[in-house]
């Protein structure tokens, strides 16, 4: 059926049905508040001029998306208070819609330029909300799918709203504020928000399954050794979140007379391996040391939520650790490096870039990056897909990792003057056509950059999703799918804060060209991988 339904018969499929529009109303939930809090609030703070490194460390609150697996086990077994008594998913998305209802109004009535703690606070607080309320809305989504309305179909849904979302939140918010105070702005997105809450209320429910872990728990460790196994991860953790935590707080609240802010710079020289290690290396290594131990002697323990936690954070971990053998360290290598020079400036320097140094207007920049930008990043998609048709697995995963680079460095040209980007326009016809179009030189170099980068980094998402989802086992597929997904962006994520310190310091070309430098890391992890794939005899990968 889902095959069948494509573009406005989804829609119209939507409207007569109850669980299909409220599938799609929870994406548009879903995707607004991510395009709110990660993209569209870096070019407010641009424009009261908040220093890019901190803009960099701000942005360390997607984190929340990047952890929620921490929590998700939560989520799935219990329901909240009082308001679980709706069901027990619309318990948690609706107290996850009310906090980010409440959330995104306090950030309208906040000025980040003379309370940026408490901005950033407030901030924090709906990223947490959002990334709690993706895990309850994926639960529902497979909860409440049947015959006739299909997960293929929910899932088409979701996404149709997802990006409904991101436009809304994106363009639709920045032309807003080129008519409009940044507090209104969002003060409509609250409202906006507080529709879906309504829609929300509509939405039915499935009743608590019995989940019963004992088959699972056959071939594990003993009760004791999983225990001791999930202390050691939550302290790895618990340290790492802790630091994070604590620098962002001393250096984005008020400081005393005299005392100087933390270098961010300092921070994750010295903190953001040790980061690394404490939430991939660690648990990695517990799931390995678990490999050894595991003797059929495996059963449940006293504590359902123990054994629930195990299975979702450290069993994927060893059962990866298991097939791949010393390889996993390769593995991880590229999950961790793979997005690493797009996404340390992308989505938080992008909009100060545009609009506060190289000023461009809010509807210049919405067009170009939020509507021109989502059909280049469709057509990088399908190129890469294309790709993998023609050239096979591993050459589309290289060039994946190699094109984003190229599109860096012509962000670095963009940013001295585009003398390089003027000189392709000319010689290939694109000037000449872009005045047919009534599209100056100065717009047509935006684009250009802009469809370098979107068309790259396309390729590079459909070969990352590929190499993923040829990772996971069946037996985890999703665990282990979320898992994984989780670790790509943390390295990216603590990279913000030296990559907006750079710009301080250094300016945008600078940081553009060491970004590209940094991206060699992954080209390196995936040709290691394609060299160790072609003995496999080596490895215990089947």
């Amino acid at each position: 059926m889902a095959e069948r339904l494509k573009g406005w018969r989804l829609l119209r499929m939507a409207l007569v049905s109850r669980k299909a529009g409220i599938m799609l109303a929870l994406g548009f939930s879903s995707g607004l508040p991510y395009a709110l809090l990660l993209g569209t609030l870096n070019a407010w703070l641009g424009d009261v001029h908040v220093a890019m490194a901190t803009i960099g460390v701000l942005a360390w609150i997607g984190l929340a998306y990047s952890f929620k697996f921490l929590w998700s086990p939560v989520v799935d077994r219990s329901s909240l208070p009082l308001i679980g008594a709706l069901g027990r998913r619309k318990g948690w998305i609706l107290g996850c819609q009310a906090v980010l209802v409440v959330a995104l109004a306090g950030l309208a009535l906040t000025d980040p330029g003379a309370a940026l703690g408490r901005f950033a606070l407030i901030a924090l607080i709906a990223a947490l909300a959002s990334a709690t309320q993706d895990v309850a809305i994926d639960a529902w989504r497979i909860d409440v799918a049947d015959d006739v309305i299909t997960i293929e179909l929910l899932s088409s849904l979701y996404q149709f709203g997802y990006r409904l979302a991101a436009l809304v939140g994106g363009a639709f918010a920045l032309f807003l504020a080129a008519r409009m105070p940044w507090p209104m702005v969002y003060g409509v997105m609250a409202g906006l928000l507080a529709l879906i809450a309504l829609i929300t209320l509509g939405a039915p429910d499935t009743p608590r399954p019995i989940v019963d872990d004992t088959a699972a728990m056959v071939d594990q460790p003993a009760p004791l050794l999983r225990a001791g196994g999930l202390v050691v991860v939550a302290l790895g953790w618990g340290w790492a979140i802790g630091s994070i935590g604590l620098f962002m707080v001393a250096m984005l609240g008020p400081v005393m007379p005299g005392v100087a802010r933390p270098s961010v710079g300092d921070f994750t020289r010295g903190h953001a391996p040790l980061i690394v290690l404490a939430t991939v290396g660690l648990p990695l290594l517990v799931a390995a040391l678990t490999n050894r131990a595991r003797s059929g002697e495996g059963v449940p323990g006293k504590v359902p939520a123990v054994d629930h936690l195990w299975l979702a954070l450290v069993a994927p971990l060893a059962e990866l650790s298991a097939r791949l053998g010393w390889r996993v360290l390769i593995t991880i290598g590229v999950i961790l490096t793979y997005t690493l020079c797009y996404n340390m400036w992308s989505s938080s320097f992008a909009y100060p870039f545009y609009l506060e140094y190289l000023h461009y207007t809010k509807d210049e920049v919405a067009f170009a990056s939020k509507i021109f930008g989502i059909f280049m990043t469709m057509a990088g998609i399908t190129l890469g897909g294309v790709l993998f048709a023609r050239l096979g697995r591993m050459p589309t995963i290289l060039i994946g990792a190699v094109l984003p680079m190229l599109g860096n460095f012509v962000y670095a040209d963009l940013a001295e003057g585009a003398v390089h980007i003027d000189a392709v326009a000319r010689i290939s016809g694109l000037s000449a056509l872009g005045a047919l179009c009534g599209i100056d030189a100065r717009m047509l170099r935006l684009l250009v950059s802009i469809s370098a980068e979107n068309i790259s980094t396309g390729i590079a998402a459909a070969a990352f999703v590929a190499y993923l989802s040829g990772k996971v086992s069946r037996s985890y597929t999703a665990v282990q799918y979320a898992l994984l997904s989780s670790m790509t962006f943390l390295i990216g994520s603590l990279g913000k804060g030296i990559a907006g310190d750079a710009i301080d310091h250094l300016g945008y070309a600078t940081m553009f060209r060491w970004t590209t430098v940094a991206g060699l890391v992954a080209v390196g992890f995936v040709l290691l991988e394609w060299v160790t794939m072609r003995n496999p005899s080596r490895t215990r990968e089947d």
